[in-house]
Protein backbone atom coordinates (compact mmCIF):
# COMPACT_ATOMS: atom_id res chain seq x y z
CA UNK A 1 0.00 0.00 0.00
CA UNK A 2 1.16 3.52 -0.74
CA UNK A 3 1.85 5.62 2.35
CA UNK A 4 3.78 8.76 3.21
CA UNK A 5 7.41 8.16 4.16
CA UNK A 6 6.71 9.56 7.62
CA UNK A 7 3.65 7.31 8.15
CA UNK A 8 3.77 5.61 11.56
CA UNK A 9 3.39 2.19 9.90
CA UNK A 10 6.81 2.62 8.28
CA UNK A 11 8.62 3.39 11.53
CA UNK A 12 9.13 -0.23 12.73
CA UNK A 13 10.71 -1.10 9.38
CA UNK A 14 13.00 1.92 9.52
CA UNK A 15 13.93 1.14 13.13
CA UNK A 16 15.06 -2.39 12.26
CA UNK A 17 16.77 -1.18 9.10
CA UNK A 18 18.80 1.30 11.19
CA UNK A 19 19.87 -1.46 13.60
CA UNK A 20 20.88 -3.86 10.85
CA UNK A 21 22.76 -1.25 8.81
CA UNK A 22 24.55 -0.11 11.96
CA UNK A 23 25.70 -3.70 12.57
CA UNK A 24 26.72 -4.31 8.96
CA UNK A 25 28.53 -1.00 8.51
CA UNK A 26 30.07 -0.48 11.98
CA UNK A 27 27.89 2.49 12.89
CA UNK A 28 25.16 3.27 15.40
CA UNK A 29 21.38 3.08 14.97
CA UNK A 30 20.91 6.82 15.68
CA UNK A 31 23.51 7.72 13.04
CA UNK A 32 21.87 5.45 10.48
CA UNK A 33 18.37 6.68 11.37
CA UNK A 34 19.52 10.26 10.91
CA UNK A 35 20.77 9.35 7.45
CA UNK A 36 17.61 7.34 6.58
CA UNK A 37 15.37 10.25 7.45
CA UNK A 38 17.59 12.98 5.99
CA UNK A 39 15.77 12.93 2.65
CA UNK A 40 12.86 15.40 2.65
CA UNK A 41 9.56 13.52 2.95
CA UNK A 42 8.35 15.11 -0.29
CA UNK A 43 11.07 13.34 -2.29
CA UNK A 44 9.20 10.07 -1.72
CA UNK A 45 5.75 11.50 -2.52
CA UNK A 46 3.72 11.67 -5.74
CA UNK A 47 3.96 12.70 -8.44
CA UNK A 48 7.72 12.07 -8.68
CA UNK A 49 8.19 9.56 -5.88
CA UNK A 50 6.45 7.04 -3.71
CA UNK A 51 6.72 4.87 -0.65
CA UNK A 52 5.11 1.44 -0.39
CA UNK A 53 4.74 -0.91 2.53
CA UNK A 54 3.49 -4.46 2.64
CA UNK A 55 1.62 -5.78 5.65
CA UNK A 56 0.82 -9.24 6.96
CA UNK A 57 -2.11 -9.38 9.38
CA UNK A 58 -1.89 -5.62 9.83
CA UNK A 59 1.83 -5.64 10.64
CA UNK A 60 4.25 -3.83 8.30
CA UNK A 61 6.80 -6.38 7.04
CA UNK A 62 8.35 -4.85 3.94
CA UNK A 63 8.76 -1.41 2.45
CA UNK A 64 10.54 0.58 -0.21
CA UNK A 65 10.66 4.03 -1.73
CA UNK A 66 11.55 5.73 -4.96
CA UNK A 67 12.33 9.26 -5.98
CA UNK A 68 13.06 11.08 -9.23
CA UNK A 69 16.66 10.62 -10.41
CA UNK A 70 16.10 12.33 -13.76
CA UNK A 71 13.21 12.83 -16.19
CA UNK A 72 13.22 9.17 -17.29
CA UNK A 73 14.71 7.46 -14.24
CA UNK A 74 13.37 6.63 -10.78
CA UNK A 75 15.82 5.79 -8.01
CA UNK A 76 14.95 3.04 -5.54
CA UNK A 77 15.62 3.72 -1.87
CA UNK A 78 15.03 2.02 1.48
CA UNK A 79 13.94 -1.37 0.10
CA UNK A 80 13.65 -3.54 3.17
CA UNK A 81 12.01 -6.65 4.64
CA UNK A 82 11.71 -7.28 8.37
CA UNK A 83 14.18 -9.99 9.40
CA UNK A 84 11.44 -12.21 10.85
CA UNK A 85 9.66 -12.31 7.47
CA UNK A 86 12.47 -12.95 5.01
CA UNK A 87 12.80 -15.79 2.52
CA UNK A 88 9.05 -15.72 1.78
CA UNK A 89 9.08 -13.75 -1.47
CA UNK A 90 7.94 -10.51 0.15
CA UNK A 91 10.87 -8.46 -1.16
CA UNK A 92 10.21 -9.80 -4.65
CA UNK A 93 6.52 -8.88 -4.42
CA UNK A 94 7.45 -5.41 -3.15
CA UNK A 95 10.00 -4.86 -5.91
CA UNK A 96 7.50 -5.94 -8.58
CA UNK A 97 4.92 -3.50 -7.18
CA UNK A 98 7.48 -0.69 -6.97
CA UNK A 99 8.41 -1.27 -10.62
CA UNK A 100 4.74 -1.26 -11.60
CA UNK A 101 4.10 2.05 -9.84
CA UNK A 102 7.30 3.53 -11.26
CA UNK A 103 6.31 2.55 -14.81
CA UNK A 104 2.79 3.92 -14.29
CA UNK A 105 4.35 7.26 -13.33
CA UNK A 106 6.02 7.38 -16.74
CA UNK A 107 9.58 6.45 -15.82
CA UNK A 108 11.43 4.27 -18.32
CA UNK A 109 14.32 3.21 -16.11
CA UNK A 110 15.09 2.30 -12.48
CA UNK A 111 18.42 3.05 -10.85
CA UNK A 112 19.72 2.18 -7.39
CA UNK A 113 22.84 1.94 -5.30
CA UNK A 114 23.47 -0.42 -2.42
CA UNK A 115 26.23 -1.08 0.04
CA UNK A 116 28.99 -3.63 -0.30
CA UNK A 117 27.77 -5.62 2.71
CA UNK A 118 24.33 -6.48 1.35
CA UNK A 119 24.71 -9.58 -0.84
CA UNK A 120 21.02 -10.39 -0.41
CA UNK A 121 20.08 -7.09 -2.04
CA UNK A 122 22.49 -7.69 -4.90
CA UNK A 123 21.00 -11.14 -5.49
CA UNK A 124 17.44 -9.75 -5.46
CA UNK A 125 18.21 -7.06 -8.03
CA UNK A 126 20.11 -9.45 -10.28
CA UNK A 127 17.20 -11.92 -10.14
CA UNK A 128 14.90 -9.12 -11.36
CA UNK A 129 17.05 -8.37 -14.39
CA UNK A 130 18.94 -5.35 -13.06
CA UNK A 131 22.34 -4.77 -14.65
CA UNK A 132 25.25 -4.01 -12.36
CA UNK A 133 27.14 -0.89 -13.40
CA UNK A 134 30.92 -0.56 -13.27
CA UNK A 135 30.47 2.47 -11.04
CA UNK A 136 27.59 4.53 -9.65
CA UNK A 137 26.16 7.42 -11.63
CA UNK A 138 26.89 10.93 -10.43
CA UNK A 139 24.15 11.90 -7.96
CA UNK A 140 23.38 14.29 -5.15
CA UNK A 141 23.76 12.98 -1.61
CA UNK A 142 25.54 9.80 -0.54
CA UNK A 143 26.28 7.27 -3.25
CA UNK A 144 27.04 3.66 -2.43
CA UNK A 145 29.58 1.54 -4.28
CA UNK A 146 27.29 -0.98 -5.95
CA UNK A 147 24.94 0.38 -8.59
CA UNK A 148 22.27 -1.25 -10.72
CA UNK A 149 20.01 -0.09 -13.54
CA UNK A 150 17.02 -1.63 -15.27
CA UNK A 151 15.13 -0.51 -18.35
CA UNK A 152 11.38 -0.89 -17.87
CA UNK A 153 9.21 -2.27 -20.66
Amino acid sequence: MAVAFDDARAQPLLDELAVEYAQRYDSTPPTIMSWLTSVPVGEFAPPDGGFLIGELDGTPVTGGAFQRFDAETAELKRVWTDSAHRRRGLASALLAELESVIAARGYRRVYLTTGHRQPEAEALYESFGYTRLAEPLAARGPVFPIAFVKELR
